[in-house]
């Protein structure tokens, strides 16, 4: 006989494990098993902090320079010890973080923004639309890439009291579009041929909900992989053309920079060439690294 107090044939929620992931679940299990992905994460959040608070790391002024203390070694207070101009070296690779790290990531924004604007509507429009975007995309891919960061550097930063960062933020945007349109190009033309997109045009949806609800959410990760992998080439590639004398200018404090004026004088201290290159190497490393974990987690084939 059938207890009365028992209710049968109702199903309870499913268990936790039991229950469905999508692709991003899928992904976010797969970085917390990775060893990797926590190295690389802690070590960008570490140079994050590092670039937005760098008081939290040095007292010191990274400004106050004394030829008195030129080339001293490593004290109490400066870690590093002082370079060519009796500045602290380790002051001035601290606070050289916020403007590589900031270039960086603005110029990965206006890359972001542009590619992935150009990518969308060439995928989605196709036809005489995705034919001149594709050759837009290829003639910037034509321009050599550091001879054409020179060339425009120089033209955006003309005014000699300028720090140079917009003028770096904007050449390496502008320059730095093509490979994130072409990976949301071919998201978006792989997305917009799968059934829920046809049942929802099906419905009655028009062109913007299509993409921006249905087309864009799918499409995106391979998209945030390129524009991680992206960040550490800007870093890099600041760092480059600041070495080069045509990026961060004036009073502004950088890695580069610091590479740059230090390399003349390495014979007499090693240590303010060193230290900015390995928190260089370290960033971009970290970034890249960050970049091929959540790349490895997001491409089914590598499951």
């Amino acid at each position: 006989m059938r207890d009365p107090g028992v209710v049968t044939g109702v199903a309870g929620p499913a268990p936790a494990a039991d229950r469905p992931r999508g692709l991003a679940g899928d992904a976010w299990r797969d970085l917390r098993r990775s060893r990797t992905f926590w190295i690389a994460a802690v070590l960008v959040a570490l140079f994050l902090v590092m670039a937005a608070f760098p008081a939290l790391f040095t007292p010191a002024d990274p400004r106050a320079c004394t030829l008195d203390r030129q080339y001293d070694g490593p004290s109490g207070t400066a870690f590093f010890g002082y370079d060519f101009q009796g500045c602290d070296t380790y002051a001035r690779t601290v606070y050289g973080a916020r403007n590589s790290i900031t270039v960086g990531i603005l110029a990965t924004l206006i890359a972001g923004v542009i590619g992935l604007v150009v990518g969308l509507a060439a995928g989605y429009l196709g036809g005489w639309a995705d034919a001149v975007l594709s050759r837009v995309v290829d003639v910037v891919l034509g321009i050599p890439f550091l001879l054409g960061a020179i060339v425009l550097a120089r033209r955006l930063s003309q005014n000699a009291s300028d720090d140079g960062v917009l003028a770096v933020v904007l050449t390496l945007g502008l320059l730095g579009w093509t490979t994130a349109a072409r990976v949301v190009r071919s998201s978006v033309i792989s997305a917009k041929n799968q059934d829920y997109v046809a049942a929802a045009r099906m419905l009655g949806a028009g062109p913007a909900r299509l993409m921006m609800r249905h087309i864009l959410p799918n499409s995106v990760a391979p998209f945030i992989v390129v524009l991680t992998v992206l960040l550490g080439a800007n870093i890099a590639t600041e760092a480059t053309l600041s070495f080069l004398g045509i990026g961060l200018q004036g009073d502004a404090i950088s890695w580069g920079i610091a590479i740059n004026e230090s390399g003349r004088f390495v014979r007499s201290a090693a240590a303010p060439l060193v230290w900015p290159s390995v928190f260089l190497a370290l960033t971009v490393l970290a970034v890249i690294m960050l970049g091929d974990a959540i790349r490895d987690a997001f491409d089914p084939k590598l499951r």
